[in-house]
């Protein structure tokens, strides 16, 4: 045998590394932590996160209920809050509030059965488990699940409750907690009150789980032997006041998502929990007609381990605007401390706080909490015990307690927590109110997520948002409800076209970022991967039906095909389905799709639907019905078909027309039709990408 000489150790020492690399990773390197978990776990004194076994982990912390949740918007770890808080207060449940993909699930066996589990689980997409829910979702409906003990049955130790999350506008309404449930009782767990389910679609998300969790709690009461007691407040984090530290100290948070951040040396992987400060590199308004204006802006993400397929969305971290930071803070008295500095420390073990700490009260309200969002029934029965006289206690108490009278006085008008404390108390301040009870009750400001309107293969390194800026007049109300996220962009795009001090709408934003750190125009962001895509084959035919703000992906999609025309390869026939109000007023990208025209000759087709131009109202399901004989044709081609914008009136009108064409051109039933648009969806062939 011959002796190997020094490069052929080289070489194969440099394989074995590559091997150990492949294998470790995600496990020993290129590990996505928390970017700020070990820090905030110091101040808390917690060892939060040790351990992946649950059993361990509520022994090691004296626990007896656990609630896992699986969030996209931070719903859902809301109501996981919200019930961990009033299962202590009320029946002195030790519990504790947990992330799914923080755990694993094979011992469930081994859950005592005096204990009881908690599955706050919303749906995402077409029936799809959220982001953090995937690998459980994935373990316990998988055919041959398997735990430690081989009981028979597996799970017949196992109380647990379920409540769901869902949009009915979504063919797949709340499947995750109706899949997880099914997969919990066939594996012999036992539930607690019924499955609930809460309907985003109808607007009824609050209400559906204040009805839900009553005669839940009554049923686990009497399962679990548990005494009501009055319900007292009991603070899940302390607020310290930092004598030594001013704003301008280094070591003080002002909004900077983690310590890389504070630090300056923010590198990725950027993600949900680490956004990239993106430059934007071009702004303009595709339209701006009276109250309504529409953005397209360009973000640039080269230099970054970021990447996106076309398709994709990108999220949006905002803040809030000015006004409403200073009214939140005026109404509780905090003016004068806005800039006083402050820890947060959990007295709960395993409770997180959700922002890095020191702080200061500006930077929490205007970069970590939801202070603009409609206030909730149940918070303002929590704060009833704070109000600033016998009066205003008893009318939060009355709104807290009465359906109807909350909708009229609250809900309709959209009012948030300020609004409602200003209105309550008649312009009385409210100070009694502990500041942890607001990091509790408000859920913490989530990132926005748009359809990215660019192509990955045309630019690999620059996402296009197109946008509506969302501004809704309400009856009762002085001012329309303004989105968050829309008008901090459109504040950005003013900016950016030359205006010193935006102000949307007399709304102002502090755009340059905690410690100028966003100046020269750019926004935080990460990409969610999505499963909106075209068929790999670019000879497909293809379908797409996008009217207003839905045209975004759309748009992606048809510049990739210009694409890999101009790269010589053979694309298939395009139609696209566009509907707006005038072609005068919000027509978008109306020179591109002449460019698309040109380079794609007649395998491209604009059929356009402009619903206040004629004597009736015409939208794109009406134009996707005059053309039934092509469609069918191209379906029965293998045609991709794609949906996105609203999923309440048009995605839905557009699934009944495309069966009424099937069943109409193939002389079948349209019950028969419908099952082939069924068939198309779970085979990929229909994709949507709606909202409600």
């Amino acid at each position: 045998m011959a002796e190997l000489d020094t490069l052929d150790l080289v070489v194969l020492a440099a394989i074995l590394l590559g091997t150990v690399a492949y294998f470790t990773k995600g496990k020993l390197w290129g590990v996505t932590k928390d970017p700020y978990a070990s820090s905030l776990a110091n101040a808390s004194g917690a060892k939060a996160g040790k351990t992946r076994n649950i059993v361990e982990k509520m022994e090691e912390q004296g626990k007896n209920c656990i609630i896992f949740y699986g969030s996209q918007t931070g719903t859902a770890e809301d109501y996981a809050s919200r019930l961990a808080k009033e299962g202590k207060s009320r029946f002195g449940l030790e519990t504790m509030v947990a992330d799914l993909e923080e755990y694993d699930f094979e011992n469930l066996d081994t859950i005592p059965d005096d204990k009881v589990v908690f599955f706050v689980l919303a749906t995402y997409g077409e029936g799809e488990p959220t982001d953090n829910a995937v690998d459980f979702y994935e373990f316990i409906t998988s055919e041959d699940v398997n735990f430690t003990e081989g009981n028979e049955p597996a799970l017949g130790n196992l109380n647990y409750v379920a409540f769901g999350l869902g949009n009915n506008t979504y063919e797949h309404y709340n499947s995750m907690v109706r899949n997880v449930d099914k997969a919990l009782q066939k594996l012999g767990a036992h539930r607690i009150g019924d499955a609930g389910e809460g309907d985003d679609g109808a607007g009824t998300m609050e209400e559906d789980f204040l009805a839900w969790k009553e005669p839940m709690w009554k049923a686990l009461a009497e399962r679990l032997n548990l005494e009501e007691r009055e319900a007292v407040y009991e603070p899940v984090f302390s607020i310290v006041e930092r004598e030594g530290l001013t704003k301008e100290s280094p070591e003080v948070y002002l909004g900077e998502p983690n310590k890389m951040h504070l630090d300056g040396t923010a590198k990725g992987p950027f993600n949900a929990h680490n956004p990239y400060i993106a430059p934007i590199t071009q702004s303009y308004e595709l339209f701006s007609v009276k109250d309504r204006n529409c953005l397209h802006m360009d973000i640039d993400i080269s230099g970054t381990n970021l990447n996106y397929q076309t398709g994709d969305h990108i999220a949006v971290w905002p803040t809030n605007p000015g006004a409403e930071v200073d009214r939140f803070l005026d109404i509780l008295g905090l003016t004068e401390k806005r800039h006083a500095v402050v820890s947060v420390k959990a007295l709960e073990p395993t409770a997180k706080v959700p922002f890095p700490t020191p702080t200061t009260y500006d930077a929490i309200v205007r970069y970590h909490m939801e202070i603009c969002a409609p206030v909730s029934r149940q918070f303002l029965a929590q704060l009833a015990a704070f109000a600033p006289d016998a009066e205003s206690k008893a009318e939060m108490t009355k709104l807290g307690a009465e359906k109807e009278y909350f909708h009229e006085k609250i809900s309709v008008h959209h009012l948030n927590i300020a609004r409602v404390l200003d209105i309550v108390g008649k312009g009385q301040k409210w100070n009694n109110i502990p500041f942890s009870a607001f990091i509790e009750g408000i859920t913490k400001l989530q990132p926005r997520y748009y359809s990215i309107s660019s192509s990955s293969l045309e630019h690999p390194k620059k996402i296009s948002i197109t946008a509506v800026v969302e501004s809704t007049q309400l009856p009762g109300r002085d001012d329309p409800f303004r989105g968050v996220a829309t008008n901090y962009l459109l504040a950005l795009k003013q900016k950016q076209n030359g205006d010193p001090e935006p102000c949307p709408f007399g709304l102002s934003y502090e755009i340059t970022g905690p410690r100028n750190k966003y100046d020269g125009i750019h926004v935080p962001v990460h990409v969610r991967h999505s499963n909106f895509k075209l068929p790999s084959d670019p000879s497909k035919p293809i379908i797409c039906i996008g009217p207003g703000t839905g045209v975004a992906p759309m748009r992606g999609f048809i510049r990739e095909r210009i694409q890999q025309a101009k790269n010589g390869e053979n694309v298939g026939k395009t139609l696209l389905f566009f509907g707006c109000r005038k072609s005068t007023e919000d027509f978008m990208y109306k020179d591109e799709w002449e460019e698309a025209k040109q380079v794609l000759g007649d395998n491209f087709e604009l059929i356009t639907a402009f619903s206040r131009e004629g004597p009736k109202k015409v939208y794109v399901q009406h134009r996707l019905k005059e053309r039934a004989v092509e469609i069918n044709q191209l379906l029965e081609q293998k045609a991709y078909f794609y949906v996105c914008g609203d999923a309440a009136n048009m995605a839905r009108e557009v699934n009944n027309v495309l069966g009424q064409i099937i069943s109409e051109q193939r002389g079948i039933p349209e019950a028969k039709a419908e099952e082939i648009v069924k068939n198309m969806r779970s085979s990929n062939q229909y994709q949507e990408d709606v909202w409600s």
